[in-house]
């Protein structure tokens, strides 16, 4: 599997307003996000993916996302029904949703 690219993609300005509307204090994710988005870049981990074949998810992303799993204390399947559920509620993710 070759490594996807999530690097340097912006969020869109209606899902940001959308996400402060809702959460005026903001949300563990939206910290890191906010602070932490270039503490992982896809080229930290270009060596461990070939440059062929299909493409995978980001491997920035995917460490974010364990940084996430660990602050909140959740167990795998639960990190996994907590990223469905954000999927399917966003359908700018590129992971299903209507």
């Amino acid at each position: 599997m070759a490594m996807g690219s999530w690097s340097g993609r912006m969020i869109p300005p209606l899902t940001v307003r959308m996400a402060r509307a809702s959460n005026p204090q903001g949300t563990a994710a939206m910290w890191v996000r906010d602070r932490l988005d270039d503490l992982f870049t896809d080229g930290d981990f270009a060596d461990w993916y070939p440059v062929d074949g299909r493409r995978g998810l980001s491997p920035a992303q995917l460490a974010l996302a364990s940084v996430l799993q660990y602050a909140e204390d959740l167990t795998d399947r639960q990190a996994g029904l907590t990223m469905l559920r954000t999927a399917d509620q966003n359908p700018h993710s590129g992971h299903g949703g209507a």
